[in-house]
């Protein structure tokens, strides 16, 4: 039976992506959301705030749930990888994946503040498990990269679905806080009265909504991708043999990367910044929600805006590593979200950068609904400078992997590259877990995070080459 795909897949002579380019994009455009509006802005700062109550020690408690699935990630995701290889096909382990990641999502509807549903160490458990999976998804999906979109869409299928991923998060943003968060707090003729479907705002269920929405928009999204995307072909190689010859394949990488002093070099590197960079990702919202003390609508907000400018950053990325070259712009942009970190951190309803504000004498800087004093729009300055230098060194580490390595390895390392990624990743939680519980102050709980920005930034100083290319 031929592939209903097939006919969609583009050839190399094609100038435009082709409908399987854009299925492919589809699905990483409606999974980001799970990133954006539950982990970073909404349901996580809810449950630290209204479940667990506590912002401190629900710093800490997610802080732990996300070390273990840290562990969880690094111990099989990498022989994930390479057992699918062996064994061809993605699209049916894709399609489990993702059977397990909706019904989880969507079951955080129950996370309710009175404690009548379910408990927090079961919604920790359900979120490290989700984020497993999330990664699992990443792995698999990736792999799908050249037969839907072929060598030479690649590249812009892949920023197509960044770009998707942004896109759809910021009108997901924009729907929740017109449906559900500025109704009944603004007397704007286009805003509903009341927010919609009838829902409670004492038991908090718009907040709880946003894994529904979420999960709903992921299922949907996800089908063109079964449906019309070329899977690779089956190798007819067993479970338990591909598990052998995936293990005997991820040896012979680490082996073949032996020699390449300024690659493995930078490698390390990167395991001590991307653990930072995805320490802010975990625990922006939660230190806005829970120092400034906004709920919905600010963290809506404040999402939405963050989101846009990340737009800016990646494009900003590509332009400095064609002018300076990556390994440079790298640093700037790691020393930028350093510089946000520690400067967020000097901003709390008492604060101003580190200087004591007392916000019984200031009168706010506007009359709107929100936003209204300094420490909130510095914090929300440091966040615009966070949000861009953090999508840049996303972009420009992958980047500069290109620029170290031999053409002919390029495939082994970013094998590496995605391993150094994951291997780590339980580090940051874990030292912020262990800083909030010793300091009881979220402020100091979050310091490990700039701490390994620095030791990567430092390590970083070893590597040679990475420049820009030469001009003609």
């Amino acid at each position: 039976m031929s592939n209903p795909a097939a006919s969609h897949k583009p050839k190399l002579s094609d100038p435009t992506l082709g409908l399987s380019s854009w299925c492919w994009a589809l699905f990483q455009g409606v999974r980001d959301p799970y990133i954006i509006l539950i982990t970073i802005y909404v349901f996580v700062p809810y449950l630290v705030t209204s479940v667990i109550a506590d912002p401190v020690h629900g710093q800490a408690i997610v802080a732990s749930g996300a070390k273990y699935a840290g562990w969880g990630v690094m111990l099989t995701a990498p022989l994930l990888g390479a057992t699918v290889d062996r064994m061809g096909s993605r699209k049916p382990w894709l399609a489990a994946v993702v059977a397990l990641m909706v019904p989880l999502i969507m079951g955080l509807w129950w996370a309710k503040s009175d404690g009548s549903g379910l408990s927090v160490p079961l919604i920790v458990a359900m979120l490290a498990l989700i984020s497993v999976l999330f990664s699992y998804t990443e792995t698999l999906h990736n792999a799908l990269l050249i037969p839907a979109a072929g060598m030479k869409h690649a590249g812009a299928a892949s920023g197509l679905g960044l770009a998707l991923g942004n896109f759809i998060s910021v009108m997901m943003l924009a729907f929740v806080m017109w449906a559900f968060a500025l109704p009944g707090k603004v007397d704007w003729a286009f805003v509903p009265s009341q927010p919609l479907f009838g829902l409670d705002v004492l038991s908090h269920q718009p907040d709880r909504i946003v894994p529904i929405l979420v999960g709903t928009a992921f299922l949907l999204g996800a089908l063109p991708l079964f449906r019309f995307v070329p899977d690779v072909p089956a190798t007819g190689v067993r479970l338990l043999k591909a598990i052998r010859m995936g293990i005997a394949d991820l040896k012979l990488l680490f082996s073949q990367a032996r020699g390449h002093r300024d690659a493995l070099t930078y490698l390390a590197a990167r395991m001590l910044f991307t653990d930072g960079l995805t320490g802010i990702l975990i625990f922006a919202g939660i230190y806005a929600a829970g120092v400034m003390g906004w709920r919905s609508l600010e963290l809506l907000a404040y999402g939405m805006l963050l989101s846009i400018f990340s737009v800016f950053g990646g494009l900003a990325a590509g332009w400095l590593d064609g002018r300076i070259g990556p390994k440079l712009a790298l640093k700037f942009e790691i020393a930028g979200v350093i510089l946000s970190q520690l400067l967020s951190l000097g901003n709390t309803p008492h604060l101003l950068f580190y200087q004591a504000y007392d916000p019984t004498t200031h009168v706010p800087l506007w009359n709107g609904p929100l936003f209204r004093t300094a420490p909130e729009i510095g914090l929300i300055v440091c966040g615009f400078l966070g949000a861009m230098t953090v999508t840049a060194a996303y972009s420009s580490s992958r980047t500069l992997l290109t620029r170290l390595v031999p053409p002919e390895k390029i495939g082994i390392f970013f094998g590496l590259f995605v391993i150094a990624g994951t291997a780590t990743m339980w580090l940051g939680p874990l030292l912020v877990q262990l800083a909030t519980d010793l300091s009881g102050s979220q402020r100091i709980g979050l310091l490990p995070i700039s701490g390994l920005l620095v030791a990567g930034l430092l390590t970083l100083q070893f590597v040679k080459g990475g420049g820009a290319l030469p001009t003609r």
